[in-house]
């Protein structure tokens, strides 16, 4: 295929990635710039002492084959390199709530008989609840990949009606309404403010199918960069973009490193919003468009521990546990001091070699940007003994918790590993640390959407504020993005094809 126009991506988390790969498919020039020494954004891995951890993206979900991931990571031509690992189908998803377990299975029929087991009353509750979930997902063309194929009233409808709201109205256990948001650490959701619609969208995603990465999410960003290779494109680390160059009347190249310039006819971005307007001074971006991005709030961030387990002694969870404190999984982002941790995650990394133990895990815990703002603008590995001892005192107190939910955690743990807000902040650009970059706020509206055009007419956005976050969120804005330079239609087309 002859080669078109010449497009540079700023950034190679999964948004930059995988918009390359699709343009790159589509005959366009692609060269994706990363700042960092590794590509990947939150697909990356690290590894101490011999031990592997990944960073961001733990488990997928809709990957068996017919599922909408399934048919995407084919369309990418990553299917191949990445090798999955089911999680349980019986579980996939543990909630403890004041001491009970609820396990979530895999399929609207298995989810609702082992649901309807610890509420027997809330059958036909669980039955219109599941149904709304199903309804919802499917009424969203790009999330359904059915071109053309979207119910625009119920779209919108529930992207205005809070996941309290519709709960509280569907379910009338309010135990059962606790238990159905227990795994909304995974989109930090808020309570009266989070749409129903991206807990729908979560829920559907993950209930038809469940997997991690065996040997790491890094998996999946070193086949995307290798379908890019493959249609003539390139992905180059230590690349920091500090300028996108304008003329008059649109962007005619970036400045990298701060001095060598590289021209191109389209740029997009995968960096933060915000991160990519600090890039840009040009009269064709106003003021008023850059005040309402700076003012978009944005998610909680996230406190982690990476653990490094003495070898064969815990065994290998083929689940995620969402571990709460108190009697609901909501409002865990406002904490004192003394309350911190209300809830975690923990999850284990998937060994590569299908071993019955787990050799890595990790615990996730909300933490708000203000607790580690005192050391912003510091370095990594350079922020100074407070920091350092900051992080134990947060770690040994989250140990604490774990070891109440797992007894006799602590003595096979050899080793663990920390990262704060400021962490993800340094790493992926986002503002403020936020886990998932944007909030989504019914009382917002469209004022905290971004849209993937600019006013700048060939510089795009890409990555997890233009969709939503996740690898399905991700994905799908890509194919947003690129529907500006090649119609859904053809990339709908294209899809379908590779999947038959």
């Amino acid at each position: 295929m002859t080669k078109q126009k010449k497009v540079i991506i700023i950034g190679s988390g999964l948004g930059g990635l995988s918009t390359g790969a699709i343009l790159a498919k589509n005959g366009y020039d692609v060269t994706v710039l990363e700042q960092s020494n590794q590509a990947g954004g939150c697909l990356q891995c690290f590894t101490r002492r011999g031990a592997k951890f990944e960073t961001g993206m733990h488990f997928i979900g809709s990957a068996a084959p017919g599922q909408t991931l399934y048919k995407l990571m084919r369309y990418l031509e990553i299917d191949k390199e990445v090798t999955l690992s089911q999680l349980n189908t019986d579980g996939y998803d543990v909630v403890v709530l004041e001491g009970k377990r609820y396990e979530f299975a895999n399929g609207k029929a298995a989810f609702i008989e082992k649901m309807s087991g610890y509420f027997p009353d809330q059958k036909a509750n669980l039955e219109k609840y599941c149904d709304l979930i199903e309804e919802i997902a499917n009424a969203s063309s790009l999330h359904s990949l059915k071109y053309t194929e979207s119910d625009t009233a119920l779209n919108m409808e529930y992207q205005l009606r809070s996941i309290s709201d519709v709960i509280d109205e569907v379910i009338t256990d309010p135990v059962l309404a606790e238990v159905l948001v227990g795994n909304l650490p995974l989109y930090a959701a808020e309570k009266d403010k989070t749409p129903f619609s991206t807990h729908a969208f979560i829920m559907d995603f993950y209930n038809q199918s469940s997997y991690r990465i065996k040997g790491g999410s890094d998996k999946i960003a070193i086949a995307l960069i290798h379908t890019i290779n493959r249609y003539g494109g390139e992905v180059l680390t230590r690349k920091k973009i500090t300028k996108i160059i304008c003329d008059d009347t649109h962007a005619v190249g970036v400045e990298v490193n701060g001095d060598t310039l590289m021209p191109c006819d389209i740029i997009i971005s995968d960096a933060h919003p915000i991160r990519t307007l600090e890039l840009l001074d040009t009269k064709l971006i106003r003021p008023a468009f850059r005040k309402r991005i700076n003012n978009i709030p944005q998610t909680v961030g996230g406190f982690s521990v990476y653990l490094h387990f003495k070898e064969n002694t815990v065994p290998y969870l083929n689940y995620n546990y969402y571990g709460y404190q108190g009697t609901s999984p909501w409002n865990c982002e406002h904490y004192t001091e003394e309350d911190w941790p209300k809830g975690l995650l923990y999850m284990h990394f998937c060994p590569e070699n299908d071993s019955q133990y787990a050799l890595t895990g990790v615990i996730l815990s909300y933490m708000q940007m203000s607790e580690v703002e005192q050391w912003k603008g510091t370095k990594v590995g350079r922020r100074g003994k407070d920091y350092e001892e900051f992080k134990k005192r947060k770690a040994e107190k989250l140990l604490d918790v774990l070891e109440q939910h797992f007894p006799n955690i602590r003595s096979q743990i050899q080793a663990y590993y920390t990262s704060t807000p400021l962490t993800y902040l340094d790493y992926t650009g986002t503002e403020g640390g936020s886990m998932y970059g944007n909030v989504r706020d019914i009382h917002l509206g469209s004022a905290c959407r971004v849209p993937q055009r600019t006013k700048v007419p060939n510089l795009y956005l890409t990555g997890q504020n233009i969709n939503s976050h996740g690898m399905l969120g991700v994905l799908v804005g890509a194919i947003v993005t690129c529907s500006e330079l090649l119609t859904a239609k053809k990339i709908y087309e294209q899809i379908k094809e590779a999947n038959k």
